[in-house]
């Protein structure tokens, strides 16, 4: 069997193809485009190609599956792939040479494939993510410009920026500055609205999604977040693998008698971690019933942490939640608050 490599960049990429005795059979630098790429894998037939995880490999990966390759898409952060690499004198070649070897051996471990679906998801959040922050921004601004003239905008909705406005006596040439991030925030806010509107269609249409929306603090934001961070919920053999690939448990350095945990891993999806704590808060300040054994709970774990622990730690007992629904194809009660 003949065994590939790629060490991927954005303009130019080195290949490398060997043997299964580990003889190299091409080694070159090629542009990273789909033509190019394909024609440096020609010529010796499908063979099994690898590839590290990250920004562009899935649609390198698609391309060669195409024309017939096996390709593997490698965990970066597993050690043992890069065998006897020294760190200290480190090249493209070099780093090619160690995969190619790597995958001749097996000494890789496959990283999860996002679905197509799910792929598209995370660009339509991330686009929303950004409308949100850009605005966010704008209305910091013009609070900053405000501020310097003793002028304070006052508290409402971003919506509402423009008609709050209204109500202070601003001075004709801070009103000219402000124009500006006026109409900025104007046309952003129509942009957030129909973003938003797209991403209501989409969770009213996955049954998933619906359920995961009958937690507490769960919206459709959070329940589309941590459907595509997840992707696929039988990857995860436990609740608590769930909650770490999210970063929501806490380091560890323990041995023997000893057992010392630390601040959270931060692993995986900040965004999911972030909606998660956000999810968290909503639902420790709502007065549902519903919410009854959660607030109880949180309420104890903060007479004896603190606040910043209890919410850390009512996000993670969301996100276990979250994935049981899930796993079992159930909605929220009571029983399921209290077993989580």
């Amino acid at each position: 069997m003949v065994y590939g490599a790629i060490d991927l960049h954005m303009q130019f990429s080195q290949i490398r193809i060997v043997d299964a005795e580990g003889k190299v059979l091409r080694d070159r630098r090629v542009l990273t485009t789909r033509e190019r790429l394909v024609q440096a894998f020609d010529g010796y037939g499908p063979m099994r190609i690898l590839v590290e995880a990250g920004t562009e490999s899935e649609w390198v990966a698609q391309t060669l599956e195409v024309v017939g390759h096996e390709m593997v898409v490698a965990d970066p952060n597993y050690g043992p792939m890069y065998g006897a690499l020294r760190r200290r004198v480190k090249t493209d070649r070099r780093d090619t040479a160690a995969l190619a070897e790597a995958n001749r051996r097996g000494w890789y471990r496959p990283a999860h494939r996002v679905s197509r679906a799910q792929r598209t998801m995370r660009q339509q959040l991330a686009v929303r993510r950004q409308l949100v922050r850009m605005r966010s921004s704008l209305i910091s601004h013009l609070r900053a410009i405000l501020r310097q003239d003793g002028l304070r905008l006052p508290s409402g909705s971003s919506t509402t920026v423009a008609a709050r406005l209204t109500r202070l006596t601003v001075p004709p040439e801070v009103q000219t500055i402000v124009t500006p991030l006026l109409e900025a925030l104007g046309a952003l806010t129509p942009l957030i609205a129909a973003q938003d509107r797209v991403l209501r269609r989409a969770a009213a249409s996955d049954p998933v999604v619906e359920r995961l929306q009958s937690v507490p603090g769960v919206g459709p934001i959070v329940a589309l977040t941590y459907r595509a961070t997840l992707d696929d919920v039988a990857r995860f053999p436990s609740a608590g693998h769930a909650s770490s690939s999210v970063g929501l448990v806490p380091r560890e350095d323990s041995s023997g008698e000893r057992r010392q945990r630390r601040h959270l891993t931060k692993v995986g999806s900040s965004e999911a971690r972030v909606m998660l704590i956000q999810a968290a808060w909503t639902c420790w300040r709502s007065r549902s019933v519903r919410t009854t054994p959660l607030r109880t709970w949180a309420d104890a774990l903060a007479a004896r942490r603190g606040k910043r622990i209890a919410v850390v730690g009512l996000a993670r007992r969301l996100s276990r939640i979250l994935y049981a629904l899930w796993r079992d194809d159930t909605v929220f009660g009571a029983t399921a608050a209290v077993a989580a």
